[in-house]
């Protein structure tokens, strides 16, 4: 087990960790507000899904980065990147249902069941809320071996957040390809270990 480099205390990391990830959120609002975005409901909805999956996919690069470092106290920082991923699900989502469609309800189910993209978003939403109402202390205590269990969705989340994207994208997929690759590489170290017996 080594230490984090520098004189850097782990809480102080988590600190910086968390006001960095309000940076994209801060962004947006400045483009917003200041009359920046040409379509502002688009470009809340497309920053706060981009964001969701990088989110997702730094909650899953925690593992191999400690692994591969030997910094144990990496896995400190998971629970709030996980976290910080649901959040901006939830200002996706909520930006959907408020800004796009007005609470619609009969819209928003024909919507989810007509459209393959929206479909697996909101499976992938749906996924994240029983891993955000367990992240807490006491709830990995109650489940023991079940939270585990439960935490693995976030694999599946993962996966289901990249299709989302790639369908959404009509022609251009190059992003949606590089978050791809990066899911498939840290799924694969995964696997790759597990193989291994590591």
């Amino acid at each position: 087990m080594k230490p984090l480099p520098g004189a850097l205390s782990i809480g102080l990391i988590k600190t910086m960790v968390f006001l960095l990830c309000l940076l994209p959120l801060g962004r947006a609002a400045y483009i917003v507000l200041s009359g920046e975005a040409v379509n502002p409901i688009e470009f809340i909805t497309r920053s706060t899904g981009t964001w969701t999956l990088v989110f997702l996919l730094l909650t899953l690069a925690i593992t191999p980065l400690r692994r591969l470092s030997g910094y144990t106290q990496l896995i400190r920082l998971r629970r709030m990147l996980g976290l910080y991923a649901f959040v901006y699900a939830s200002l996706h989502f909520t930006t959907y249902l408020w800004l796009d469609q007005f609470f619609d309800v009969a819209a928003i189910i024909r919507d989810i069941a007509k459209r393959p993209f929206i479909t697996v978003g909101f499976a992938a939403f749906v996924l994240l809320i029983p891993l955000a109402l367990t992240s807490t202390d006491a709830m990995m205590r109650r489940l023991k071996r079940n939270w585990g269990r439960l935490h693995k969705l976030v694999y599946g989340i993962a996966l289901l957040g990249v299709l989302h994207y790639w369908w959404l994208v009509k022609k251009d997929l190059t992003q949606p390809l590089i978050y791809a690759v990066v899911l498939g590489l840290l799924l694969g170290l995964r696997l790759w270990w597990r193989w291994r017996g590591a």
